[in-house]
């Protein structure tokens, strides 16, 4: 038997509403945890995607004995308990070096998660550009053949977009755009992540010439192991509810360049009865018989 206590503060009951299934989600938050044993290369990584991930963040400072492809359900309950969607576990062990593990959750089960090893990084604090303003939307790049031909990068690219994509916005105008993520897949097992700011300088025409100087961090990742959902899961994850769902209009259709093309059923037009203007030439003359030989005259 579970005993459960009844919420009494008005706190208590705010915290359960926020976390209460809704129609428009909240915006994911991510949680930091660091594994058993971790170093300088793996602290200061995950100290630059804190503060790009910032303020949808949770961090764990103390080190957690967690062995997510052992078994992965210590991180759910952590993050039912933090109510994080995504998370990232860093490690540094003898066999396995310089480990981030990337991960989300869906429905308070695990849903993808990927260990990306560490093969070159370059801080964020070596490069001299402006860093990025707190809670700012980043456009993120996928770049390369493996994105597209492999199964399995091409759930890793959909994780990595999930992990990094930050708040959901309707429009972002051209100067709001700060941050632009790029992930390259160098191959099947690689993949680098450059971070850049976009500058925006003058040109002859009115739209400015966009230049990118990068402002890190920068890091070459290897994919180690891999734990994907199934299809199942994976659509039943992506399933939106039905009332975000647009109806379908009757005889709407819409082309390749977004035009929406209508089709419009007009019925039988009884022009006898239409009221018109009436005009001395358009009126009806009467018929007359006449006799063979005889003139008549015509009157209207």
């Amino acid at each position: 038997m579970v005993r459960v206590e009844k919420i009494k503060t008005k706190k208590g009951k705010r915290v359960l509403v926020d976390r209460a299934p809704k129609t428009v989600e909240n915006d994911k938050k991510t949680l930091f945890c660091r594994g058993t044993k971790t170093n300088e290369i793996i602290n200061h990584a995950m100290m630059d995607l804190y503060d790009m991930k910032k303020p949808l963040t949770t961090k764990m400072d103390k080190h957690n004995p967690y062995h997510l492809f052992e078994d992965e359900t210590p991180i759910v309950r952590a993050g039912a308990k933090f109510d994080t969607s995504m998370f990232v576990l860093g490690c540094n062990s003898k066999k396995k070096p310089n480990c981030l593990t990337f991960g989300r959750t869906f429905d308070g089960q695990l849903l993808d998660m990927a260990e990306l090893r560490i093969i070159a990084y370059q801080s964020a604090s070596n490069f001299e550009t402006a860093k990025m303003t707190l809670g700012s939307k980043p456009c993120i790049v996928l770049e390369g053949a493996a994105f597209e031909s492999d199964p399995d990068m091409k759930r890793i690219g959909n994780l990595m977009v999930d992990w990094f994509r930050g708040p959901k916005v309707d429009t972002v105008r051209l100067e709001g755009l700060e941050t632009v993520i790029v992930f390259t897949a160098i191959d099947e097992k690689t993949i680098a992540l450059r971070v850049y700011r976009p500058l925006l300088k003058k040109s002859a025409t009115a739209t400015p010439r966009v230049e990118l100087a990068e402002m890190g961090p920068s890091l070459n990742l290897e994919v180690m192991r891999k734990k994907l959902a199934d299809d199942t899961l994976f659509k039943l994850a992506c399933k939106k509810p039905k009332a975000l769902m647009k109806k379908r209009r009757k005889n709407m259709s819409e082309d390749v360049f977004g035009n929406q093309l209508a089709r419009v059923h007009v019925g039988k037009q009884r022009t006898d009865d239409i009221q018109t203007r009436k005009v001395k030439a358009l009126k009806k003359t009467p018929l007359v018989e006449a006799a063979p030989g005889e003139e008549v005259a015509m009157k209207e």
